[in-house]
């Protein structure tokens, strides 16, 4: 990834998630609502613990995102699916950013809650740090990650797994 662009705003996303910044049939974020960060500021090839990359995003909370309203009426939080799920996104997208397909989450080892996300909180930070790559028939990425609600980590989350495929070889590694 020598080169390449270490930052990227809500337009690069929403680009991405159009299959437009790394071209058609290459890897996509999901579109909003289930877009669950804002901007990207950091996106190191060679950063981490393992030195295998490193990728940060960030969200704005506000009140009233989508998912307040329903989860749950008069004690609203943020489900803690979609913080995992932001963290396979970011996977996914710092395997991208190598010229890797489209993708899919494949798993994870465990995951540790410690805190909620709630209206009050002002800013997450997601981070993921690679821990291996794999490149064969298709790119298989691990990596660990957690979230900070305001500068707290409140979720871990240990060997995130993301696949990324050419369309034909999606369902035969799902099945």
């Amino acid at each position: 990834m020598a080169e390449r662009q270490s930052s990227f705003d809500y337009e690069d996303l929403l680009a991405c998630a159009r299959g437009e910044l790394f071209g058609p049939g290459n890897a996509q974020l999901p579109l909003p609502p289930m877009l669950m960060f804002d901007r990207i500021p950091l996106l190191e090839p060679s950063g981490g613990e393992q030195g295998r990359g490193r990728i940060v995003a960030e969200l704005d909370v506000k009140p009233d995102l989508w998912f307040f309203a329903c989860h749950f009426q008069g004690d609203p939080v943020m489900p803690g699916c979609l913080g995992l799920d932001a963290l396979w996104q970011m996977l996914g997208f710092f395997l991208g950013c190598t010229g890797a397909r489209q993708g899919a989450a494949l798993g994870v080892g465990e995951v540790k809650f410690s805190g909620m996300v709630v209206p009050t909180v002002k800013k997450i930070e997601y981070v993921v740090e690679l821990q291996r790559v794999i490149r064969r028939k298709f790119t298989l990425g691990t990596g660990d990650g957690w979230l900070k609600a305001d500068g707290e980590t409140i979720y871990t989350a240990k060997d995130l797994r993301v696949g990324l495929f050419q369309a034909d070889e999606t369902a035969a590694a799902s099945a």
